[in-house]
């Protein structure tokens, strides 16, 4: 009985491990991802919006997605 209780726990286990090892993208598939319904940025106007605000506050250069920037008090 204990035996077979560690085997399905052996089995179970090395089952959840493999599990993701076949996460990644195929060739084929990369057309889907492509669509703009796959994007990140659910409201890219509204992003749009947001980055033209940070940019403006912080004086930075390109908004939140590049580094520097300052105060610009030169």
């Amino acid at each position: 009985m204990k035996q077979k209780s560690l085997l399905l726990v052996a089995i179970l286990g090395f089952s959840l491990l493999s599990g993701c090892s076949t996460m990644g993208v195929n060739a084929w598939e990369k057309d889907l991802l492509a669509k703009p319904e796959m994007a990140l940025d659910e409201q890219p106007l509204t992003d749009a919006l947001d980055d033209h605000i940070y940019f403006s506050k912080e004086a930075s250069s390109g908004g939140r997605a590049y580094a520097g920037g300052g105060c610009g008090c030169n």
